[in-house]
């Protein structure tokens, strides 16, 4: 079973975060000295300067310790030691600042070394607790993240060996994918061989791993060719850990992990506290729509069934994030019917399924209300590629290359390739391209104000569309 990783990657806002609670914590620890050594908090303005300081040198200095470093990435002594340096940096700064300036005089040595205590045992206390929590929940299966190594050269071993060596990362090598022949034992480093690189659009389907490694040299374009054709299909996430440790780059994307450094190739930009605000817009921003719209919504489901026998809703298979199956709801705009077993009929102009009713929710799109609860529920964003039936999904992924990649964010009721056209039917595979290729540049530039960006412009440009029939 594949578990999601609560927190995936140290991402810019979360480090933001961390240096405003570091920063926090130093002011709280002075303040608790102050009481501790005067019994009350009324501080004069000396303290509060000192404080200040404090604080503006924790945000100055911590970074240059790296203490904002990835959390997979190495042991919880070898940062608290990191964690020590940095705030004793910061308290041997500000003596020096309260001898050069010749104001040392006015705080007490007393509440000098209770700060530097306290500000010690909460930074690090707080570290420490924090790791504890993230051992045990991986230690029940919650924050792992399963790697399917592909190499069975020295690049490989070392990855694998390099995880086993650090088992905080929550990474688990699940097992390799030879790129040549099979050892004659079945297994290296103590895990297994699953089979080799002709084997492999099979063993991904069955192990269903939430990462995919490939551990080859640089020399091997054909192979990393071979290979990324094979993976076509393939939503996890996919990293590429060619031999680059005695290279130097400049100015390149690279992803460091236990260590290692790796080429991002198809990852998500939803990971970390990315994945949390995304949320969180989906969920407000959803629940006040259906409030505001309930009493409509309502008059809408009196009239489909009122337009026609059958249920209110219509459900119906769809590829979710990571492609996993979910079942979106609209409300019901043609006569039951039932399709033949692995065929989809798109809707086309004066289809004569869709009832006069549905022909005017379609027009105006009002029939995508009920995908709001698919949003509440998780399984849809407001904003992202719009998801298609399983059956259309399984007849581009092998006519489009980058198909499937439009699954590394949840499905939205509205997206980019929408306010810019490319809805309704795809009856030419060109039209699919077009859609796709707007949906992956939505993924590639994601961001919150893009979201609201697309928002705006589905409001604005209304949701009439010559193509909605």
């Amino acid at each position: 079973m594949r578990t999601r990783g609560l927190l995936r990657e140290y991402g810019r806002t979360l480090t933001a975060v961390a240096r405003l609670l570091d920063a926090t914590a130093v002011v709280l620890a002075g303040i608790a000295a102050h009481s501790i050594r005067f019994g009350h908090f009324d501080l004069s303005p000396h303290y509060r300067i000192a404080l200040v300081l404090g604080a503006l040198l924790t945000l100055i200095v911590f970074p240059h310790f790296r203490v904002y470093h990835s959390w997979r990435a190495e042991s919880l002594s070898a940062r608290l030691r990191r964690l020590a340096l940095a705030w004793g940096a910061v308290v041997t700064a500000l003596l020096v600042l309260a001898v050069a300036t010749k104001t040392a005089a006015l705080y007490s040595r007393h509440w000098m070394w209770l700060w530097g205590a306290i500000g010690a045992a909460w930074l690090l206390g707080f570290r420490a607790l924090l790791a504890l929590a993230l051992r045990l929940a991986r230690a029940h299966g919650y924050n792992t993240r399963s790697v399917l190594v592909i190499g069975s050269g020295p690049q490989g071993r070392e990855v694998a060996r390099r995880l086993r060596e650090t088992p905080w990362t929550g990474l688990e090598v699940r097992g390799f994918v030879a790129d040549n022949g099979i050892p004659p034992s079945g297994c290296m480093e103590g895990l297994p061989v699953l089979g080799n690189v002709a084997e492999l659009e099979r063993i991904v389907a069955v192990q269903r791993p939430d990462e995919v490694w490939i551990a080859l040299p640089l020399r091997a374009e054909e192979k990393l060719q071979e290979i990324l054709h094979a993976l076509r299909y393939c939503t996890a996430n996919i990293r590429y850990f060619p031999d680059l440790f005695g290279v130097r780059l400049l100015n390149h994307g690279l992803t460091e992990i236990a260590g290692l450094a790796a080429i991002d190739l198809t990852v998500t930009p939803l990971s970390g506290i990315n994945r949390f605000l995304k949320a969180c817009e989906d969920r407000i921003l959803a629940a006040v729509i259906l409030i505001l719209l309930s009493p409509l919504m309502l008059a809408i489901a009196i009239g489909v069934k009122l337009s026609s026998p059958g249920p209110v809703l219509f459900r119906q298979h769809r590829h979710g994030w990571d492609g996993r199956p979910f079942t979106v709801y609209k409300f019901r705009t043609m006569v039951v019917h039932q399709e033949k077993p692995g065929r989809i009929t798109q809707a086309r102009r004066d289809d004569p399924r869709v009832t006069p009713f549905g022909a005017f929710l379609r027009r105006t799109s009002l029939d995508e209300l009920p995908q709001l609860f698919n949003v509440l529920r998780g399984e849809m964003s407001l904003v992202g590629p719009r998801p298609h039936p399983v059956e259309l999904n399984e007849r581009y992924k092998g006519l489009i290359e980058a198909y499937m990649l439009r699954h590394k964010v949840k499905p939205g009721m509205t997206g980019w390739a929408q306010v810019n056209g490319w809805r309704g039917e795809t009856d030419t595979l060109e039209k699919m391209e077009r859609r796709v290729e707007y949906d992956l540049y939505y993924i590639e530039n994601w961001s919150l104000w893009f979201d609201l960006k697309i928002l705006f412009l589905t409001f604005s440009r209304g949701f009439v569309h010559r193509n909605a029939y």
